[in-house]
């Protein structure tokens, strides 16, 4: 029980963890024209596509998943997993999706079918991954993203300044001030499980991990007024860790709660009966509130 105790919570506190994938989607060299038009007419020679497809950014190869026709007027929804994770574990979710709307995933540079990093990786790296992927699956349109943990926390800080982002869904999202949380919860005289986990996390902060993206603390940046939905895991397994449950549970909360501060659209709600997954533990709940933050985006 320790053990996957301590494995649920590593993952939830960015410590890479392999997952167990579902089944990705296949290549489908059939392309469709770009829907966008107006403001969005001079990205109109971009064929959008179908299946998945390797792209070139800055010489790096970035494995992108898409699904589902174009919606006129209707944003591009964009998944983000988390650390560890590549696109095909939110191959379920992107097929339920994709029957009412456009759906993209990407694997990010170290993991899934991406190329490995170069070297260590700011948030301003991933972010410029980012920006060339939505260029490729979206044009100038607009999207929304939905990010899991540390995909979350991805979407939240890269909103803010990115106008062509309508909307955000951040399922158990990483806390923005994830290194604080970890080290004043867990003390460094800590021993046992408590120390191990202490040292995962700080080390994966540092970059010690597939990504080798270095996460540091920030305050939350506005995006305005944009709909968001925060939802927050309902099962507390955290807190059956060993000693300091109680206080990794609260801390994460706290981070549940900051992440509000990025639009004065949002929301929290809680996952009942799921645990750091919840678009695997309660794929309902996510679905429902992505295709709700979609149809407040298109208004």
């Amino acid at each position: 029980m320790l053990r996957k105790i301590k494995a649920s919570a590593v993952m939830a506190l960015c410590c890479t963890v392999a997952g167990v994938g579902l089944a990705g989607c296949k290549v489908d060299a059939n392309a469709v024209s770009n829907p966008f038009t107006g403001t969005h007419g001079r990205k109109a020679e971009k064929d959008l596509f179908s299946g998945t497809k390797k792209i070139d950014v800055g010489g790096k190869s970035v494995n992108v998943s898409c699904s589902g026709g174009p919606v006129k007027h209707r944003p591009v929804i964009v998944l983000l997993p988390g650390l560890g994770d590549g696109l095909d574990k939110m191959a379920a979710l992107q097929k339920t999706l994709s029957k009412n709307d456009r759906v993209c995933a990407y694997d990010r540079l170290g993991e899934g079918a991406s190329d490995q990093p170069d070297g260590p990786q700011s948030f301003a790296d991933t972010g410029r991954i980012l920006t060339a992927v939505l260029d490729r699956v979206a044009g100038d349109g607009p999207v929304v993203l939905a990010g899991h943990s540390l995909g979350g926390m991805i979407a939240a800080r890269y909103a803010p300044g990115h106008h062509q982002v309508k909307g955000l869904v951040l399922m158990d999202a990483t806390s923005p001030t994830s290194v604080a949380d970890i080290t004043q919860t867990i003390p460094a005289s800590a021993t046992g499980p408590a120390a191990e986990l202490r040292a995962q996390t700080l080390a994966v902060d540092r970059g010690e991990s597939p990504e080798k993206l270095v996460i540091t603390d920030e305050k939350v940046r506005s995006a305005g007024n944009i709909p968001v939905q925060v939802i927050k895991h309902g099962k507390p397994y955290l807190a059956a860790f060993p000693q300091y449950g109680p206080a990794l549970e609260r801390a994460w909360t706290a981070g549940e709660h900051k992440w509000l501060a990025v639009s004065r659209r949002s929301r929290l709600s809680i996952a009942a009966n799921s645990e750091h997954y919840i678009y695997l533990d309660r794929p309902d709940v996510a679905v429902q509130a992505i295709q709700r933050v979609t149809a407040q985006a298109t208004r």
